[in-house]
Formats: C-alpha cells, structure tokens, sequence
C-alpha cells in the first residue's frame, strides 16, 4: 500500500523544476544518488542508503526510474509514486561485491538513451569507483558534474514543504526547553542525551518525529572550543560548565535546527560579553534581511555588528536547510559567508548561526528562518539568551 508524503503532483512539480535545469545546461540525464534528493522527487524512504540505490532522470521520459537493492524494491513501491515498470531491483551478487559493480547494471538502464549523463560528483553518495565504471560501461557518454543540480532546486521551498519545517520546530521547541530544564551540576550527559534523543522521536501529542540527520551535538566545558563535538558519555555536569545545544528534529526529513547555550553557576563576565553582542548582532541581522539580498550581504551585515566589540567571527554564519539524511541537515547551496552571491529567495530557508569558538569556550544562539515577500521570518520562536542553571 503507498503512503506518500506530497501528493502526486507536487513530486511531478519538482521533477519539472529539476528536468527544466537539465535542459538549460544540455543534460539529457541525470544520475540521483543522494538519498534526500531521491526522496524530494519520488518520496522514497528507506534506510537502504548503504547500498547503492538511486534514480535516473531522462528528459525524454516523464517517471523518473528507480534503482536499488532488489529486496529494497518493496519499498520503493510502497513509499513513491513510481509505477512497477520505473522500479528496478538488482540481485544480490552486485552488492559490496569484488567482481561486480553496481554501475554495470544501472548503466544497462542508460545505454541508447542519450548522449550526455550529469552524475552527483562532488556529493556524499558518490565515488570514483563508481565514475570508473560509468566511464567504462559507458564510453560513448560524455559524463559531466551535475554540481549539486537537485539540492538547488530543492532551496526554494514550496507551503507544504515549510509546514513540515514548522512541524519539525515544534518538536525542536521540546526538545530544547527539555535539555535546558534537565541540566544541572551532578547529572550525566548521557542522560541528557539520552532524554533530548527520546524527544526528538517522541515529537508531540499529535506527531512523531524522525531521527535527525545530525546525533545532538551537546558539549560541555572546554569542549565547547570546537564545534560539532557532543556530549561525553562518562561524564557529570558540573558547577562553572558552558554547554552548547545545538539540536535539530526532524518530520519527514524536514528539519528545524536551533541553538542555545546554558552555563552552570554564576556566568563570566567575558562570556555574558560574548552572549550579548551576538544575540545583539543577531537580532539586528534578523531585522535586515529580506528577498533580493545576496548571501554575502547578510554576512556583511553581521559583521558589521561586531565592529569595537572585540567578538570575532572567521566562519560563515548560516546556510540553507531543510530536508536531509545523514549526515548533515545543511542543503550544500546557500552559504552565509563573504564571496557567496546566492540570491535569497522567498520559500529560502536558512539557519542562521552566528557560532563562537573560542580558545578555552563557545557560544551559540541560533535561528532559523524563511524567506518572505517581504523581509524573514523566524521558524521557531525561543528565547534569546544565555541561559543560567
């Protein structure tokens, strides 16, 4: 029985959007592999991504078809809207195998059908094995990069897209208010963990929750110099720690990402310094933004903030999101930072996060945010501070 997420036309929409780049830029087919495109265009969802699976667009053929691991076929037919004919299951034998490769078989699918192939070159999900192959099966087939075509298309968010990013704050909001309320000195991280992981399952009384693309990423102490660390499992909170919070929960692979810091005692004074200049910074950022600016632009307006402060911020301070697998929330387009030209859209949606490593601590206040016809607007609303347990 199918269960999809989006209506029929709203995958056909995509698809339209993404076959009208490819024929922009000669591309008569284009090789998915990342498994949040797949899903974008054809709504599938399985935890098969460890094989390779994907999809093949052919600008002469209206349904994209599917490719994967035969037993992963089912759920191909169960979670798109793809018909049996588009569905193609390969035998076992292709898998991680030494004397076979995959690309052999997907490329029987593209002979005859074109002279030109896009392939997902500088993504997660694809190899040089796999190019070899292609090259090799294939040497009649100009292949060239499809430079992240999909995740492009994918930026600008349609209303039943944003509505599952609100759904997904709502359980973020849970999340978070959890975490804070829970931490105190003499408790583990690992329950804490423990506990904001449940949540981002658990979701609210009327919906659940997906498993984020990024585990909670919670250090303390001096672990909180560098970014991406999480909690430490053998560890207790203690009095004079910093936390950082940065957790994101996921509907349907739509996420909403957030921030905040906590600080276990009485707050340094360097530290509340910190916390008020970029919660300053961020609200003035916030209120500038809107449709027609360049990302570049935003970053520029944020760093102007910081002048005589003597905060600093070498990193970008934002980019796109939305829907994504592991192992990353962010879509790899839109880039907050100096040099960045992207446009910012209506239906854009970013996470602003302006973080702060510093030598011995960190500092996080997040948000993220749409684009409107107008200016932006915050997707979830929390408060903006540092806060003191």
């Amino acid at each position: 029985m199918k269960k999809l997420v989006f209506s029929t036309d709203e995958y056909k929409r995509r698809l339209n959007l993404v076959k009208e780049r490819m024929d922009h830029r000669g591309i008569e087919m284009l090789l998915v592999l990342d498994p949040s495109h797949m899903n974008y265009l054809t709504g599938f969802d399985g935890w098969s991504f460890y094989v390779h699976q994907g999809l093949v667009i052919d600008l002469k053929d209206p349904t994209p078809q599917w490719f994967g691991r035969a037993q992963d076929s089912n759920a191909a037919r169960m979670t798109t809207y793809l018909p049996d004919d588009h569905i193609f299951g390969y035998k076992d034998e292709y898998v991680q195998s030494r004397y076979m490769h995959t690309m052999e078989f997907v490329a029987n699918l593209m002979k005859g059908r074109g002279n030109t192939l896009a392939v997902e070159m500088d993504g997660y999900w694809f190899n040089a094995k796999m190019l070899l192959t292609l090259n090799r099966e294939l040497p009649n087939l100009k292949i060239v990069d499809a430079e992240n075509l999909v995740g492009w298309v994918k930026t600008v968010k349609s209303a039943p897209e944003i509505a599952k990013i609100r759904e997904a704050g709502r359980i973020t909001e849970a999340a978070m208010t959890l975490a804070i309320d829970s931490i105190a000195a003499g408790v583990w991280e690992k329950e804490v963990a423990a506990l904001v992981s449940a949540q981002q399952i658990r979701g609210t009384d009327t919906y659940g929750g997906d498993s984020p693309a990024i585990f909670p990423i919670m250090p303390s102490a001096e672990r909180t110099s560098s970014a991406h660390l999480t909690f430490d499992a053998d560890r207790k909170y203690q009095k004079g720690d910093v936390v950082l919070l940065e957790l994101g929960s996921a509907r349907h692979h739509y996420h909403a990402p957030l921030s905040r810091t906590v600080f276990i005692g009485e707050p340094p004074k360097d530290l509340q310094h910190v916390s008020d200049v970029v919660v300053n910074g961020l609200q003035k950022t916030l209120a500038g933004i809107g449709p027609g600016m360049m990302a570049e632009e935003v970053e520029a307006l944020w760093r102007s903030c910081l002048v005589g402060t003597g905060v600093e911020k070498p990193s970008r301070v934002g980019y796109s999101f939305g829907l994504a697998f592991v192992p990353d929330w962010g879509e790899r387009t839109v880039s907050l930072r100096p040099g960045d030209k992207s446009v910012l859209k209506p239906g854009m949606t970013i996470h602003f996060m302006p973080g702060i490593w510093l030598d011995t601590y960190g500092f996080e206040c997040s948000e993220p945010f749409l684009v409107t016809e107008t200016g932006c607007e915050k997707l979830i609303e929390y408060p903006e501070r540092l806060f003191v347990k």
